[in-house]
């Protein structure tokens, strides 16, 4: 999965709308915004679709804030 925005955001939880980069279906994602998430978590989500992950090197969203940053 791949994230195409962020819907809303509360300090670092957020719910953002997702697309497939296998069969282009979006869903809806919660999650949290730091590098972790984005870097090991989103790749491993299954599309509700088709049930594929991210492909191998897909490049990560970013976070909002910082890393170390108090929000």
């Amino acid at each position: 999965m791949r994230i195409l925005y962020i819907i809303t955001q509360h300090r670092r939880d957020f719910t953002a709308q997702a697309v497939c980069e296998h069969c282009e279906h979006e869903q809806k994602i919660h999650g949290y915004d730091d590098d972790n998430y984005h870097r090991n978590v989103v790749p491993t989500i299954k599309c509700d679709a088709c049930g594929k992950g991210a492909p191998f090197g897909a490049r990560p969203f970013g976070t909002k804030y910082p890393e170390g940053k108090d929000v």
